[in-house]
């Protein structure tokens, strides 16, 4: 499997400033994502920073992370991730898996997960995951996304509302959750390059506007896929300069300084 792991890095950021470079035990945060990431990557795979700044590319190079500058006006991370293949001049059959900037705390094991799904459904267009919901306040939470699949584990649809719908459990409000545990979405993607650099061409479809989830477009184009369950959350991303404490101390208390956590 020829694997790129890409991670998009985007110095804006209306709730935490120049987070790419945020400060966790002494290593900028997209360094720190990028350490985690390589810890359970196959042989041969490689690691790029896709950023929107030079002084990101110049932290990356400074810890010894491939990085590459991309433009500062791409609409959407697609769209800098579509720059990107196109820069390492990625073949359209090589896989390519989209991690955050901003997920210090991913277990490499997903990502390997994600990317064996291209392997393993050569039909899908892409990859993704997604855990079982524990909680009535996830099931209810518009920022919470929701998928359900087919039976061969490939996305029929996600959603901001509670899916699937339990007509008879839920006659009252949701106060419980069904029999059967909803999905929470994860949001790490693979795609076969030549897909990627295709995406961002796609007209946007209508329930992606209405939903505000990108990957809703590819399903209203026919695209299939598919969608590895694990049995836990992954760690919190960080999106706030209390989710960034929270995850500083984290890193202190169980060595960041080997990239153990």
């Amino acid at each position: 499997m020829a694997l790129t792991v890409l991670i998009p890095a985007r110095l804006a950021s209306t709730r935490l400033p120049n987070k790419p470079l945020a400060d966790i035990a002494g290593v900028p945060m997209v360094v720190r994502v990028a350490q985690r990431v390589a810890q359970g990557l196959p042989s041969g795979a490689r690691i790029v920073v896709a950023a929107d700044d030079a002084s990101i590319l110049q932290a990356c190079t400074q810890h010894g992370v491939p990085a590459l500058l991309t433009r500062s006006d791409h609409a959407s991370g697609s769209d800098r991730l579509a720059e990107a293949c196109e820069l390492l001049r990625l073949e359209d059959d090589e896989i390519v898996v989209n991690v955050q900037g901003d997920e210090p705390l991913i277990d490499p094991e997903l990502v390997k997960a994600v990317a064996q799904l291209l392997v393993d459904h050569p039909q899908a267009s892409m990859g993704t995951a997604a855990h079982p919901i524990d909680s009535v306040e996830d099931l209810r939470n518009p920022n919470v996304v929701k998928v359900v699949l087919n039976a061969a584990g490939m996305a029929l649809y996600f959603s901001r509302a509670p899916i699937a719908w339990w007509r008879d459990g839920f006659a009252n409000g949701i106060h419980s959750l069904p029999p059967l545990a909803p999905l929470r979405h994860i949001g790490i993607y693979a795609y076969r390059a030549g897909f990627l650099r295709r995406f961002p061409t796609l007209a946007q479809a209508p329930i992606e506007t209405t939903e505000a989830l990108e990957q809703l477009r590819v399903l209203w184009h026919g695209h299939p896929i598919a969608v590895h369950v694990g049995h836990t959350a992954p760690g919190a991303g960080v999106d706030t300069p209390e989710d960034l404490e929270r995850v500083r101390k984290i890193f202190a208390t169980l060595g960041a300084a080997s990239g153990s956590v």
